[in-house]
């Protein structure tokens, strides 16, 4: 299946997720979700003259969406909306589902009914703000949580990579060759014990640790030595030296520091490059990304800047402006003067024209 343009849908998600589900071949054809529901705070969020309050509550403004559901009826109603989710997602597929600390877990657990405990991948830790000093019995709240779960064993991924600081290289390659190349160690030996093949035979005369099994064969280990990638320690303990200006990064953590848009255009817009990050990582181009709670359209944008196909859905009017101004942005190309999408309303019932070949 081929998206043939990019889709924006003003809908109850739960409608237009069962739309979606009956157009022939979509289903099972999503490789990325990214959804930042509701929170449950039995709010509402407001826009006032172009600015949107972070806050729930506000007593001022239009209000751009209500979040009156809580407790079980908040569950319930993600579930109902993951399970269809679930049918789109391709078997490769992953969702990541934004929310915070206070019904986050109890949507962990719903979350390992639908998609299955052994699909679970991460809690990520996101830093969403500077330090507050509220007074208040508790430690300030300065993070929120996101879910992360594929569909399979086997989704895309794309191991994310992020630049040593100058700090990092200080900490992590403390030693100095004779050249003024920085390096660490590490064991060329590993935990399980092996009983047959090359990783528990002797090298330069010595075997591996009780308990423990060489990280390779000998004739590798024999290789690095003569390349002088071998460290021997004064009581004659080889380490194998990882030099600092052949690594390309590294590993991405599962605490992540995007903070929120200072001033957004749209109650609980998020930072672009967090998405940036998600999309990357997790789906390739030409991939289709799927925000059923699309907001102000921060994941249509990075998708759109990644060369990702892009499906958003949301009720909300203020929600669907934000969005096409945002997608407006997206810098143009002497080949790209405007980004192709279709607009379906169906609140309306209206569609500007066919926009998935079948």
């Amino acid at each position: 299946m081929k998206l043939i343009n990019n889709l924006l849908i003003q809908s109850d998600n739960l409608s237009a997720l069962n739309w979606l589900l009956n157009i022939k071949n979509l289903r099972h054809s999503i490789d990325l979700v990214y959804i930042d529901p509701p929170f449950a705070t039995n709010g509402n969020f407001t826009i006032t003259n172009g600015r949107a309050s972070t806050i729930s509550n506000s007593k001022k403004g239009d209000i751009a969406y209500t979040d009156k559901l809580i407790g079980n009826d908040f569950i319930e109603f993600l579930k109902i909306r993951l399970k269809l989710i679930k049918e789109l997602l391709s078997d490769q597929g992953s969702i990541y589902l934004h929310i915070d600390y206070k019904i986050g877990h109890y949507v962990k657990v719903m979350m390992d009914e639908v998609f299955g405990i052994e699909n679970f991948r991460n809690d990520i830790t996101r830093i969403k703000c500077n330090p507050k000093n509220f007074k208040r019995i508790g430690y300030g709240n300065i993070k929120d949580l996101i879910l992360f779960y594929s569909k399979g064993k086997n989704p895309v991924w794309h191991e994310p990579k992020e630049k040593y600081t100058e700090k990092d290289y200080e900490k992590l390659f403390l030693k100095i060759d004779n050249k003024g190349r920085r390096y660490t160690t590490v064991p060329i030996h590993a935990p399980g014990e092996t009983e047959n093949g090359n990783s528990n035979q002797p090298f330069k005369g010595i075997l591996p640790p009780e308990g423990r099994h060489w990280r390779t064969d000998v004739k590798t280990l024999e290789e690095w030595d003569k390349e002088g990638l071998i460290e021997w320690s004064s009581t004659g303990n080889p380490r194998k030296i990882i030099f600092a200006d052949e690594r390309n990064g590294k590993r991405v953590q599962d605490i992540w520091e995007y903070k929120d848009p200072q001033y957004p255009k749209y109650p609980t817009e998020k930072n672009n490059k967090l998405l940036d990050l998600i999309i990357r990582t997790s789906s390739n181009e030409n991939s289709i990304v799927l925000d059923c709670f699309c907001g102000s359209g921060t994941t249509l944008f990075s998708a759109q800047n990644l060369n990702r196909k892009w499906i958003g859905i949301d009720q909300s009017s203020y929600a669907i402006n934000a969005t096409k101004n945002k997608i407006s942005l997206i810098e143009k190309s002497f080949f790209i003067q405007e980004v192709d999408y279709d607009f379906i309303d169906l609140i309306k019932k209206t569609e500007t024209r066919p926009c998935v070949s079948v």
